[in-house]
């Protein structure tokens, strides 16, 4: 799996693409997305867990994944690069 870099918040985005980030801070349950896959906007691509809850980390649009910037069981920061579209 590709490490992003700045995976604290700075990863650099793809031309024309973004980069989807951690929008609390909590740990990667599970991942549901790899690289070069096309997505739909609203698919679930990672599983946060955060206050003893699971929040579903989902594709803002239609794209394809660049990088996974994250691993299964990683403990994350809010704004941390969690993937690349």
């Amino acid at each position: 799996m590709a490490h992003c870099a700045g995976a604290s918040g700075g990863a650099a985005a793809p031309a024309g693409g973004e980069t989807v980030t951690a929008p609390m801070p909590g740990t990667i349950l599970d991942i549901r997305c790899t690289a070069g896959q096309a997505v739909k906007g609203g698919d679930v691509l990672f599983i946060l867990e955060a206050m003893k809850m699971e929040n579903e980390i989902c594709a803002p649009h239609d794209g394809t994944v660049g990088t996974v910037c994250v691993q299964k069981g990683a403990s994350v920061q809010t704004g941390a690069a969690l993937c690349t579209m």
